[in-house]
């Protein structure tokens, strides 16, 4: 079982020609609430790709929430885990121009009110094959749960966005850093992918990190290194393209896939997602997925 500790926002999108500048005013073509938030993704991915998922984190007590849950439960993720707090659901606010492009604002909500692991989380991540965590929660909860799994010999998958400062006692139990190159360049003050990768495995024992239309780079400390070319797509939204490549990446690895291929795994995932609108809406099944991989 794959756990997921992390954020369940509604995703308020709107779809635009060309995202506004600061100031401007333009008019959009469409608009959709989607059920996302990282966390959220990343168990649907997981599940769709074909992984046993368990989804810990919180809700409000408004309509948001009760979609959020229906959604993930319909993805076949247990939500046992999702807690109801009173208030507002987290919320992400996201332009998506006609390139794809997107940029996002997230109201953490009831996100927010997490401070760390229950009881009943730390029996769940203590039984999980692997830990996905991301930074749209209060940094103090992702810590403590990265240390619960630690503690249990549980690999912990980060996604370190929002980018921010990670302390030292998150980055000693994270197993696998999976950074976009914005986010790689962010955390380690080098810009180049290789050389940023090379700063990465100084911080954790695994890095990943994603470039979208030119793939993902691999390394280790052991001294493996891998790249993996993005398949050629005509992107319509890249919403939840990271997410779908970490979820459809755990769960490649948890089944014991030899790494170049897990990552080709992870990839066809997310250039599947991209040619779909939205975000937890367009993570593909394990079945699209295996089949683009022949």
């Amino acid at each position: 079982m794959i756990s997921v500790f992390g954020s369940a926002n509604m995703d308020l999108v709107a779809y635009v020609s060309q995202a506004p500048k600061r100031g401007e005013t333009v008019t959009g073509h469409s608009f959709r609430t989607v059920p996302g938030g990282k966390g959220a993704n990343q168990a649907i991915a997981a599940s769709r790709a074909g992984g046993e998922v368990a989804f810990l984190g919180a809700v409000g007590d408004d309509a948001f929430g009760a979609e959020m849950r229906a959604t993930l439960a319909d993805a076949g993720v247990d939500v046992r885990g999702l807690r109801q707090v009173p208030g507002p659901s987290g919320i992400a606010h996201i332009v998506v121009d006609d390139s794809g492009g997107n940029s996002i604002i997230v109201v953490p909500g009831a996100n927010g009110t997490i401070t760390g692991p229950s009881g009943s989380d730390l029996a769940v991540i203590a039984g999980s094959q692997a830990l996905l965590l991301q930074l749209e929660l209060p940094m103090e909860a992702v810590v403590g749960a990265a240390q619960a799994a630690r503690v249990s010999a549980v690999p912990v998958y980060l996604t370190p966005a929002p980018a921010q400062p990670l302390p030292d006692e998150l980055l000693e139990a994270v197993t696998t850093i999976v950074p976009n190159e914005h986010e790689a360049a962010a955390i380690t003050g080098v810009t180049g992918p290789g050389e940023a990768l090379d700063a990465l495995l100084e911080l954790v024992p695994e890095a990943v990190i994603t470039l979208g239309s030119e793939g993902a780079l691999y390394g280790s400390r052991s001294g493996e290194r891998h790249r993996v070319p993005a398949r050629k797509v005509n992107a319509v939204d890249t919403t939840a393209a990271g997410d779908t490549f970490v979820g459809a990446l755990a769960v490649a690895r948890s089944e014991g896939m030899p790494v170049p291929r897990a990552l080709e795994f992870a990839t066809v995932a997310a250039a599947l997602s991209v040619q779909r609108e939205g975000a937890s809406t367009s993570m593909p099944a394990r079945r699209d997925i295996e089949a683009a991989l022949t």
